[in-house]
């Protein structure tokens, strides 16, 4: 009988409130006896807490890793001591310093991811900031920066501007249908081991196109040197060209791209003449009512002339003549357009004629 009620007795105070107190009273009074807590700390670097298994809040070993070794979380420098709360609960107890994952690499005796060293930076300018400071700041050269960003040695930046910044001196190279890594490396006088080594490509075969490869240590090409078989300008008589429109008209607008002159009588509908006999070259005719259309010209003609000097005719209403016809000198080839928001007008402001020329000054230049 007694032995029943003991058991009794017992079994209900696993069950009571106050269960994981008892325990842990039981603890404090081993502590206490061996004058130290090394049989605490013992168990907790073990993770041995079978004894707190009828504990109403259980420490499981894979809750108490994940709290420090879970790679989703901050990693801990060492495993957590525990402290008593209230004589009831046990909570861990952590360095207040978090660790980063470089300073983590660095206990561990592991580098800095080799990627982190590698990727292409968008910088935004901030106040101070000029390119000779940015090539400092980021340790690679001013040209670099130049390269990357289409700039030159007179271009200024402005805070909250976005630039490019290449992660070693080099150039940026944006792979195309038949770039072969042997020719890239010629191109910008490079060499094709580092070209592979730093992009980490298996071999000289292992790009695509639309790759962006860094080339270290590249420097872009100058332009190459044209070379003109023929005068820039073919002297002209002065009869050679005649006007493309009857006069009286106006020029509303001088030379400008690309040698060019406006000129008006006021109207649309206008005829538009050939200033010296030729051939057609082209004809260009569109029914968009967009300011870009056909490159701004709108509805456009050009005329080839024996000379190998040529005429362009633009912002017309519409063309009277074809690809490939012969015209005369004073033949009527087209109308004035250009009225706004109409088809073929282009960037036009107004009903007028683009005339321009080619390989020899335009006669109506002033």
């Amino acid at each position: 009988m007694l032995r029943r009620k003991v058991k009794e007795i017992l079994k209900g105070s696993f069950k009571g409130p106050f269960c994981c107190l008892r325990v842990i009273s039981v603890i404090l009074f081993l502590v206490l006896i061996s004058g130290s807590g090394i049989l605490f700390k013992s168990l907790a670097n073990q993770r041995d807490f079978s004894f707190l298994t009828n504990s109403p809040k259980v420490l499981s070993e894979k809750s108490s890793l994940s709290s420090f070794i879970d790679p989703s979380k901050k990693p801990r420098i060492e495993s957590p001591d525990f402290l008593l709360v209230q004589k009831n609960s046990l909570m861990e107890i952590c360095p207040p310093t978090i660790v980063t994952p470089q300073i983590l690499g660095a206990l561990t005796g592991e580098s800095e991811p080799e990627d982190i060293q590698k990727i292409i930076v968008e910088y935004i300018v901030e106040p101070g900031d000029s390119l000779w400071s940015l090539a400092e700041k980021f340790n690679i050269s001013l040209n670099t920066i130049l390269w990357a960003n289409d700039l030159n040695k007179s271009s200024t930046i402005k805070p909250g501007q976005k630039l490019v910044i290449p992660p070693v001196s080099g150039v940026i190279h944006y792979v195309k249908s038949g770039d072969i890594t042997s020719e890239i490396a010629q191109k910008y006088k490079a060499k094709v081991e580092e070209i592979l080594a730093f992009n980490e490509l298996s071999s000289e075969g292992d790009i695509y196109i639309g790759d962006i490869l860094i080339i270290p240590g590249g420097v872009i090409p100058p332009p190459p040197v044209k070379y003109v078989s023929a005068p820039a300008e073919v002297p002209l008589a002065s009869n050679y060209f005649i006007s493309p429109l009857l006069p009286p008209y106006k020029i509303t607008q001088g030379l400008h791209w690309y040698n060019a002159v406006d000129l008006t009588r006021g109207n649309c509908g206008e005829p538009v003449y050939a200033a010296a006999g030729g051939k057609v070259l082209k004809v260009k005719l569109t029914s968009s009512r967009l300011r870009s259309a056909l490159g701004g010209f709108g509805n456009h003609l050009t005329i080839l002339h024996p000379n190998g000097v040529v005429t362009l005719y633009a912002h017309l209403l519409t063309s009277l003549v074809s690809p490939g016809e012969d015209v005369s000198q004073g033949q009527i080839i087209a109308l004035v357009g250009g009225e706004p928001k109409t088809p073929g007008a282009g960037r036009s402001t107004g009903c007028h004629l683009h005339f321009g020329v080619q390989g020899a000054k335009n006669p109506l230049a002033r």
